[in-house]
This record gives structure tokens, sequence and C-alpha cells, in this order.
């Protein structure tokens, strides 16, 4: 039997012409096209003529359908996999269906293609030979102002996916913990209205105010700076290790937290910890 094959298949994050004639020649290949709606998906096949059977495969039904199209495709079926818009797999439930690919020796081919954070990078005037991207924080309170205290020492300019409804309360916290710096918001990118705004985080916040919330946005951020070489250097090993024993760490993992803060060999912590 021949063996099936995953397509990993980027479609137009706006304007339909920025798809690749290699994608739409895979598109009329396949046996089916899993995608994340479908309703979207055959307005695309519908604009290039192209009729193939397909099938949902989204977030809420991963699982299940993951499964069923893993066997399809060990039977031989040759599947494109899209999402609503940009690279299947990031920030969507394609990287789920190519983990379980991997796991099942099934081939796996991905197509060049639209991505909007790339994008939103290239535009921003901001440092782009070393960035990190981050995609969407959490949408809790709390537990997004902890992953921006992460990233508060991050050299790398940051990149960030937001929603409309919550982008008000991004830039307040970004100001809050990460400070005025320097800031790049991209929205509606490739479509009529695109359009990115340069300046700092509170610039961004009066013209976030101005414009209101409309379209996707893609944040790009200045990286810190430096942290300090030695973070450390005025309490020494024996104190930083009674510190997190008094805090109610067990000796063996203050000695391993030590040993990575301050990037020493365990074996000297552990020395410094034998006479308390």
């Amino acid at each position: 039997m021949e063996k099936g094959l995953l397509y990993i298949c980027p479609t137009p994050i706006g304007n339909l012409e920025d798809i690749t004639l290699r994608t739409l020649k895979v598109l009329e290949e396949v046996d089916l096209v899993a995608a994340e709606d479908t309703r979207r998906t055959l307005k695309l096949l519908n604009h290039y003529n192209i009729k193939k059977p397909l099938t949902s495969y989204h977030e809420h039904n991963k699982k299940t359908k993951g499964q069923i199209l893993v066997e399809k495709l060990k039977e031989g079926a040759k599947i494109a996999l899209v999402t609503d818009a940009g690279m299947p797999g990031i920030s969507d439930p394609g990287e789920d269906i190519i983990k379980l690919c991997i796991e099942e020796n099934i081939d796996i081919i991905a197509l060049p293609g639209a991505t909007a954070f790339t994008l939103a990078l290239v535009l921003s005037g901001l440092k782009t030979d070393k960035f990190v991207f981050e995609g969407f924080l959490p949408s809790k309170n709390r537990d997004r102002i902890k992953e921006l205290e992460r990233l508060k020492g991050e050299e790398r300019t940051i990149i960030l996916y937001e929603a409309p409804h919550r982008m008000e309360a991004l830039l307040q916290d970004i100001l809050t913990i990460l400070g005025n710096r320097n800031i790049s918001i991209s929205r509606e990118l490739t479509k009529i209205h695109e359009e990115t705004f340069r300046g700092t985080v509170s610039e961004a916040i009066d013209w976030f105010k101005d414009t209101g919330p409309k379209g996707e946005f893609v944040i790009v951020l200045e990286g810190g700076a430096a942290p300090d070489e030695d973070p450390y250097k005025d309490i020494s090993v024996k104190e930083h290790l009674k510190k997190y024993i008094e805090e109610g760490m067990s000796k063996k993992d203050a000695v391993r937290r030590v040993a990575e803060e301050r990037n020493m060999p365990k074996n000297k912590v552990y020395k410094e910890s034998l006479d308390i």
C-alpha cells in the first residue's frame, strides 16, 4: 500500500492572491482538505475553482478528528491541512496532528507561504536578527502578568498575537511591567485596511483608544536591556542557599536552583551547603 502524506498548506491571511502556485497544485491533487473552518476554506477553493472534499479539524475536535485523519493517512490518503489563515501549526491545533503524524511515522511536507508574524516583524523597523515568538499570552490577567514578568530580561525582539478585545489590557500591562519601550503594532495585514503603528507603548495606548478594537493584531516589542552580568554579586552562595531553605525549599532543590541561577557547577554549590 502506498504511504499517505500530510501536506501543511499555508493559506492567505487576507489577500487571496497570496497563495503559491505549488500550494494550489497540492490542493488540486490531494484526496481531502482538513480545514479549521470549512466555510472559509470553501471560499478559497471556489475562488480557484478547486473541487475537493472538506472536513473540519479545529481546537474543539482535534483529538477525535486527529485520530480519524491519521487512520486515513495510514491507509494511503493524501491530506492537505489548512488553517483559517496563514501557516498551520502556528498558534492553532495543526501542531497536534503534526505531532501525531511524527509519532506514527507518517510523511509530512510543509509548503512555504504567508505567516503574519514575519510580515509584522519586517514592517516594525525593530531588530530582526534575533527574535522570539510568544504568540497569544494567557487571557487571565494574573497569568498574563506572570508571562510578561518572565519576558522582562528578554533581549531579543518579542512578537505577540492578540485579539482586539484584549489589546487595551495587554498594552497597559506591557507599560507597567516592561516599561515604555518601542513597539510596533500591525493589523489587517495584506487586507485593504492594513495598518502598522510604530512608537512607544504609551503612544500605542493612545493610538489604540483612537482607532478602536478592529482586526487581529500582531505586536512587535523591542527587547529589554541586557541583564546585570551577575545579579547575585552582593550575596554569597551560602546566603543564597539559606534564603531558599528558609523559604521552605529542600536543600537538594535549593542547591539545584542556586546552581542554575548562578550558572555554577552543582557540586560546588553542594559543598557550600554542607554546613547549613
